[in-house]
Protein backbone atom coordinates (compact mmCIF):
# COMPACT_ATOMS: atom_id res chain seq x y z
CA UNK A 1 0.00 0.00 0.00
CA UNK A 2 2.88 2.30 0.59
CA UNK A 3 4.71 1.67 -2.51
CA UNK A 4 1.44 2.59 -4.13
CA UNK A 5 0.98 5.78 -2.19
CA UNK A 6 4.68 6.60 -3.13
CA UNK A 7 3.88 5.96 -6.81
CA UNK A 8 0.63 8.18 -6.52
CA UNK A 9 2.58 11.01 -5.43
CA UNK A 10 5.50 10.72 -8.18
CA UNK A 11 2.65 10.96 -11.02
CA UNK A 12 1.06 13.88 -9.00
CA UNK A 13 4.73 16.12 -9.58
CA UNK A 14 4.22 18.76 -12.34
CA UNK A 15 5.77 18.15 -16.09
CA UNK A 16 7.70 21.46 -14.97
CA UNK A 17 9.11 19.63 -12.55
CA UNK A 18 10.38 16.80 -14.25
CA UNK A 19 11.79 18.73 -16.75
CA UNK A 20 13.95 20.53 -14.15
CA UNK A 21 15.12 17.60 -12.99
CA UNK A 22 16.32 16.33 -16.87
CA UNK A 23 18.10 19.93 -16.92
CA UNK A 24 20.04 19.22 -13.19
CA UNK A 25 20.35 15.86 -14.96
CA UNK A 26 22.14 16.97 -18.03
CA UNK A 27 24.18 19.62 -16.61
CA UNK A 28 25.35 17.43 -13.75
CA UNK A 29 26.31 15.08 -16.52
CA UNK A 30 28.58 17.79 -18.31
CA UNK A 31 30.02 19.18 -15.12
CA UNK A 32 31.01 15.92 -13.72
CA UNK A 33 32.48 14.72 -16.62
CA UNK A 34 34.92 17.52 -16.86
CA UNK A 35 35.24 17.62 -12.77
CA UNK A 36 36.10 14.18 -12.92
CA UNK A 37 38.98 14.88 -15.02
CA UNK A 38 40.12 18.73 -14.62
CA UNK A 39 42.21 17.66 -11.64
CA UNK A 40 44.72 15.26 -13.77
CA UNK A 41 44.60 17.02 -16.70
CA UNK A 42 45.88 20.31 -14.71
CA UNK A 43 48.86 18.26 -13.07
CA UNK A 44 49.68 16.19 -15.85
CA UNK A 45 49.13 18.39 -19.22
CA UNK A 46 49.64 22.05 -17.62
CA UNK A 47 51.65 21.14 -15.24
CA UNK A 48 50.18 22.37 -12.39
CA UNK A 49 50.67 21.59 -8.58
CA UNK A 50 48.67 20.00 -6.33
CA UNK A 51 48.69 23.41 -4.12
CA UNK A 52 47.42 25.71 -7.14
CA UNK A 53 44.81 23.27 -7.76
CA UNK A 54 43.60 23.26 -4.55
CA UNK A 55 43.87 27.18 -4.48
CA UNK A 56 41.79 27.11 -7.63
CA UNK A 57 39.01 24.60 -6.10
CA UNK A 58 39.01 27.02 -3.55
CA UNK A 59 37.87 30.12 -5.23
CA UNK A 60 35.99 28.24 -7.51
CA UNK A 61 33.49 26.48 -4.91
CA UNK A 62 33.69 29.54 -2.84
CA UNK A 63 32.06 31.69 -5.69
CA UNK A 64 29.00 29.61 -6.52
CA UNK A 65 27.12 30.30 -2.74
CA UNK A 66 28.27 33.98 -2.61
CA UNK A 67 26.74 34.88 -6.02
CA UNK A 68 22.88 32.86 -5.13
CA UNK A 69 22.63 35.24 -2.53
CA UNK A 70 22.03 37.66 -4.82
CA UNK A 71 20.67 35.77 -7.74
CA UNK A 72 17.73 34.56 -5.13
CA UNK A 73 16.74 38.26 -4.15
CA UNK A 74 17.01 39.30 -7.73
CA UNK A 75 14.89 36.87 -8.67
CA UNK A 76 12.48 38.05 -6.22
CA UNK A 77 13.13 41.52 -7.39
CA UNK A 78 12.57 40.76 -11.13
CA UNK A 79 9.53 38.39 -10.16
CA UNK A 80 10.84 36.21 -12.68
CA UNK A 81 12.61 32.40 -12.14
CA UNK A 82 13.16 30.76 -15.76
CA UNK A 83 15.13 33.41 -17.34
CA UNK A 84 17.60 34.14 -14.42
CA UNK A 85 17.70 30.34 -14.32
CA UNK A 86 18.19 30.09 -18.17
CA UNK A 87 21.20 32.63 -17.99
CA UNK A 88 23.13 30.85 -15.17
CA UNK A 89 22.79 27.04 -16.92
CA UNK A 90 23.35 29.03 -20.52
CA UNK A 91 26.98 30.51 -18.25
CA UNK A 92 27.95 26.99 -17.22
CA UNK A 93 27.57 25.95 -20.64
CA UNK A 94 29.63 28.91 -22.06
CA UNK A 95 32.17 28.13 -19.76
CA UNK A 96 32.67 24.27 -20.96
CA UNK A 97 34.75 24.85 -24.47
CA UNK A 98 37.43 26.86 -22.43
CA UNK A 99 38.27 23.71 -20.71
CA UNK A 100 38.79 21.89 -24.16
CA UNK A 101 40.50 24.62 -25.74
CA UNK A 102 42.64 25.60 -22.26
CA UNK A 103 46.65 26.24 -23.37
CA UNK A 104 47.64 27.79 -19.78
CA UNK A 105 46.17 27.73 -16.16
CA UNK A 106 44.57 31.08 -16.06
CA UNK A 107 42.20 29.93 -18.70
CA UNK A 108 41.37 26.94 -16.63
CA UNK A 109 40.78 29.37 -13.76
CA UNK A 110 38.82 31.66 -15.81
CA UNK A 111 36.23 28.76 -16.99
CA UNK A 112 36.13 27.22 -13.81
CA UNK A 113 34.60 30.81 -12.19
CA UNK A 114 32.55 31.18 -15.01
CA UNK A 115 30.92 27.57 -14.47
CA UNK A 116 30.67 27.93 -10.96
CA UNK A 117 29.24 31.79 -11.20
CA UNK A 118 26.99 30.23 -13.49
CA UNK A 119 26.06 27.33 -10.91
CA UNK A 120 25.58 30.43 -8.14
CA UNK A 121 23.41 32.26 -10.51
CA UNK A 122 20.86 29.42 -11.60
CA UNK A 123 20.48 27.63 -8.25
CA UNK A 124 17.70 29.86 -6.41
CA UNK A 125 15.58 30.48 -9.29
CA UNK A 126 15.67 27.31 -10.06
CA UNK A 127 14.68 26.00 -7.05
CA UNK A 128 12.17 28.57 -6.39
CA UNK A 129 10.64 28.05 -9.33
CA UNK A 130 10.19 23.68 -8.75
CA UNK A 131 8.12 26.07 -5.55
CA UNK A 132 6.38 27.57 -7.84
CA UNK A 133 4.91 25.41 -10.06
CA UNK A 134 4.17 22.87 -7.37
CA UNK A 135 1.62 22.35 -5.24
CA UNK A 136 2.38 22.44 -1.34
CA UNK A 137 1.47 19.17 -0.36
CA UNK A 138 3.75 17.93 -3.25
CA UNK A 139 6.97 20.28 -2.92
CA UNK A 140 9.03 17.72 -0.78
CA UNK A 141 8.49 15.46 -3.58
CA UNK A 142 8.91 17.91 -5.77
CA UNK A 143 12.56 18.89 -4.62
CA UNK A 144 13.62 14.92 -3.75
CA UNK A 145 12.56 14.04 -7.45
CA UNK A 146 14.81 16.64 -8.67
CA UNK A 147 17.37 16.36 -6.41
CA UNK A 148 17.48 13.00 -7.25
CA UNK A 149 17.79 13.14 -10.54
CA UNK A 150 20.64 15.19 -10.32
CA UNK A 151 22.60 12.78 -8.28
CA UNK A 152 22.08 10.30 -11.03
CA UNK A 153 23.73 13.19 -13.46
CA UNK A 154 26.79 13.36 -11.22
CA UNK A 155 26.57 9.30 -11.02
CA UNK A 156 26.49 9.01 -14.81
CA UNK A 157 28.93 11.83 -15.85
CA UNK A 158 32.47 10.09 -14.03
CA UNK A 159 31.32 6.33 -15.89
CA UNK A 160 31.26 8.57 -19.37
CA UNK A 161 34.45 9.99 -18.68
CA UNK A 162 36.04 6.37 -18.32
CA UNK A 163 34.14 5.50 -21.55
CA UNK A 164 35.82 8.27 -23.33
CA UNK A 165 39.04 7.80 -21.68
CA UNK A 166 39.41 4.44 -22.30
CA UNK A 167 38.46 5.03 -25.55
CA UNK A 168 40.07 7.52 -26.85
CA UNK A 169 43.32 6.64 -25.36
CA UNK A 170 43.40 9.11 -22.80
CA UNK A 171 41.86 12.44 -24.50
CA UNK A 172 41.26 14.81 -22.03
CA UNK A 173 40.28 17.65 -24.76
CA UNK A 174 38.35 15.18 -26.28
CA UNK A 175 36.36 14.47 -23.03
CA UNK A 176 35.65 17.91 -22.29
CA UNK A 177 34.42 18.58 -25.71
CA UNK A 178 32.19 15.74 -25.01
CA UNK A 179 30.78 17.57 -21.98
CA UNK A 180 29.68 20.95 -24.16
CA UNK A 181 27.12 18.22 -25.72
CA UNK A 182 24.39 17.39 -22.38
CA UNK A 183 25.24 21.14 -20.99
CA UNK A 184 23.98 22.14 -24.10
CA UNK A 185 21.10 19.93 -23.91
CA UNK A 186 20.13 21.01 -20.97
CA UNK A 187 19.83 24.93 -21.87
CA UNK A 188 17.54 23.95 -24.93
CA UNK A 189 15.23 21.73 -22.38
CA UNK A 190 15.30 24.47 -19.74
CA UNK A 191 14.59 27.49 -22.86
CA UNK A 192 11.76 25.54 -24.40
CA UNK A 193 10.24 23.20 -22.25
CA UNK A 194 9.22 24.79 -19.14
CA UNK A 195 6.88 27.45 -19.19
CA UNK A 196 7.17 29.85 -15.93
CA UNK A 197 3.76 30.79 -13.72
CA UNK A 198 1.83 34.03 -14.64
CA UNK A 199 2.31 36.58 -12.61
CA UNK A 200 0.60 39.83 -11.32
CA UNK A 201 2.00 42.25 -13.41
CA UNK A 202 1.44 45.12 -10.71
CA UNK A 203 2.98 43.31 -8.04
CA UNK A 204 5.95 45.47 -6.76
CA UNK A 205 9.03 43.40 -6.38
CA UNK A 206 11.17 43.88 -2.85
CA UNK A 207 14.42 45.22 -3.22
CA UNK A 208 17.74 43.53 -3.72
CA UNK A 209 20.15 42.60 -0.68
CA UNK A 210 17.99 44.37 1.82
CA UNK A 211 20.51 43.07 5.10
CA UNK A 212 17.01 44.61 6.99
CA UNK A 213 15.10 41.63 5.33
CA UNK A 214 17.44 38.96 7.84
CA UNK A 215 15.68 40.33 11.04
CA UNK A 216 12.33 38.75 8.99
CA UNK A 217 13.82 35.14 8.91
CA UNK A 218 13.20 33.40 12.67
CA UNK A 219 15.12 31.23 14.63
CA UNK A 220 14.24 27.91 12.85
CA UNK A 221 15.84 29.00 9.89
CA UNK A 222 18.94 29.91 11.40
CA UNK A 223 19.23 26.33 13.20
CA UNK A 224 19.12 25.29 9.82
CA UNK A 225 22.03 27.58 8.33
CA UNK A 226 23.76 26.87 11.52
CA UNK A 227 23.95 23.23 11.43
CA UNK A 228 24.49 23.17 7.54
CA UNK A 229 27.50 25.70 8.18
CA UNK A 230 28.84 22.84 10.98
CA UNK A 231 28.83 19.70 8.52
CA UNK A 232 29.74 22.20 5.81
CA UNK A 233 33.28 22.37 7.72
CA UNK A 234 34.28 18.70 6.97
CA UNK A 235 33.79 18.51 3.52
CA UNK A 236 36.84 19.37 0.73
CA UNK A 237 36.80 19.45 -2.96
CA UNK A 238 36.83 16.33 -4.60
CA UNK A 239 39.38 17.02 -6.75
CA UNK A 240 41.69 15.63 -4.26
CA UNK A 241 40.02 12.05 -4.13
CA UNK A 242 41.13 12.15 -7.71
CA UNK A 243 44.31 13.22 -7.11
CA UNK A 244 44.78 10.64 -4.18
CA UNK A 245 43.53 7.85 -6.87
CA UNK A 246 45.66 8.75 -9.17
CA UNK A 247 48.84 8.99 -6.74
CA UNK A 248 48.14 5.56 -5.13
CA UNK A 249 48.62 3.78 -9.04
CA UNK A 250 45.01 3.86 -10.49
CA UNK A 251 45.04 4.25 -14.62
CA UNK A 252 44.45 7.46 -14.99
CA UNK A 253 41.77 6.24 -17.23
CA UNK A 254 39.39 4.52 -14.13
CA UNK A 255 39.94 7.02 -11.72
CA UNK A 256 36.65 8.68 -12.32
CA UNK A 257 35.31 5.77 -10.87
CA UNK A 258 36.33 7.22 -7.41
CA UNK A 259 33.90 10.15 -8.48
CA UNK A 260 31.28 7.38 -8.96
CA UNK A 261 31.71 5.41 -5.82
CA UNK A 262 31.66 8.62 -3.91
CA UNK A 263 28.00 9.46 -5.33
CA UNK A 264 27.01 5.72 -4.85
CA UNK A 265 27.30 6.17 -0.97
CA UNK A 266 26.23 10.13 -1.40
CA UNK A 267 22.72 8.41 -2.76
CA UNK A 268 22.31 5.83 -0.07
CA UNK A 269 19.58 5.92 2.42
CA UNK A 270 20.15 5.43 5.78
CA UNK A 271 20.09 2.66 6.89
CA UNK A 272 17.63 1.83 9.66
CA UNK A 273 18.20 -0.20 12.65
CA UNK A 274 16.61 -3.91 12.55
CA UNK A 275 13.46 -2.70 15.03
CA UNK A 276 12.90 0.22 13.20
CA UNK A 277 9.09 0.65 12.02
CA UNK A 278 7.36 1.52 8.94
CA UNK A 279 4.66 3.63 10.34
Amino acid sequence: MQNESQVSVVRQIPRSVWILGCVSLFMDISSEIIHSLLPMFLLTVLGASADAIGLIEGIAEATAPIVKVFSGTLSDYLGNRKWLAVAGYSLGAMSKPFFAIAPTLGIVVMARIMDRVGKGIRGAPRDALVADVTPQHLRGAAFGLRQALDTVGAFLGPLLAVLIMQTWAGDFRLAFWVAVIPALFAVGLLTFGVTEPARDRHAKGTRPVRWTSLRDLDSKYWWVVGIGAVFSLARFSEAFLVLRAMASGVPIALVPLVMVAMNIVYACPPIRSANSRTP
